[in-house]
């Protein structure tokens, strides 16, 4: 894997696929974590975890700037998670996906 086509899968993300950027023994990654996963539960989300130290370019990117979230392609936190904004954030990603529907079926008619 390169920074490159981890880019491009991070851009077409689903609007409520969640990325954690993260290594392992990061307390603040497991921190986090737990953090999410009742906000993923409650939302549906899927969670994908990259762990930076196998990507050289990740780790040059983010070094200890960790965990770093990102819910589709759009960066939502680093460091600590606040669940209300974090809530508002997955709630405005739900709300973007139905658009998104939305407008597909629309063009498909």
């Amino acid at each position: 894997m390169s920074i490159h086509s981890e880019g491009e899968r991070l851009a077409a993300a689903h609007h409520l696929e969640v990325t954690v950027y993260s290594r392992p023994g990061c307390h603040l990654c497991e921190e986090a974590k737990t953090v999410l996963q009742p906000l993923l539960t409650e939302f549906g989300c899927a969670l994908r975890e990259v762990n930076i130290d196998l990507v050289t370019e990740l780790a040059e990117r983010y070094s200890w700037d960790i965990p770093v979230i990102f819910i589709g392609s759009h960066k939502a936190a680093k460091h600590r998670i606040d669940p209300a904004q974090f809530r508002r954030q997955l709630q405005e990603a739900r709300a973007e996906a139905a658009a998104a529907k939305q407008q597909n079926q629309a063009n498909a008619d």
